[in-house]
């Protein structure tokens, strides 16, 4: 079987958010669905073998691994991004915030925020036809921001 490239994943995810709305919707909620599960993984307790590891940096070298092998440039942006999900989990668990509760609203409430966007499309979220569409969201915004910005991906 042959492997899709960015850019196959990147339209075939693009042909079920083509309305405005969804769109907008999905900006901001696929960004702070990423962003919360990292959280979950960062709120689950790790072995202190490592002081300063936790479970969401564990992931995310594998997350990265996965863009990697699908573009380089958005492997970057991704990382990027990362690096800003951990840095905002670490303030909020500074400011005594329980980074796990936190997650679980803020999860739920842009889950509801993306079943509706897909409402409003009047097409299934394409995760129900391959669950690597989860990890294909927030690569489809990372290239839609380096089309604006004029880079390759």
């Amino acid at each position: 079987m042959a492997t899709r490239s960015m850019d196959d994943w990147l339209d075939a995810y693009g042909e079920s958010h083509q309305n405005p709305t969804n769109k907008k919707v999905h900006f901001v909620c696929v960004p702070v669905i990423f962003f919360t599960i990292v959280g979950f993984l960062w709120a689950l307790p790790f072995p202190a073998l490592l002081p300063g590891l936790n479970w969401a940096s564990l992931a995310l070298v594998f997350v990265t691994l996965y863009y990697l092998r699908l573009s380089p440039p958005i492997a970057v942006g991704m990382l990027v991004f990362s690096l800003l999900c951990l840095a905002g989990l670490s303030l909020i668990e500074s400011a005594g915030i329980s980074v796990w509760l936190f997650s679980l609203i803020v999860f739920v409430l842009a889950w509801i925020g993306q079943f509706w966007g897909h409402k409003v499309e009047g097409k299934k979220p394409s995760f129900f036809e391959d669950i690597q569409y989860l990890m294909i969201g927030p690569a489809w915004i990372m290239g839609f921001l380096y089309r604006k910005w004029g880079i390759k991906y």
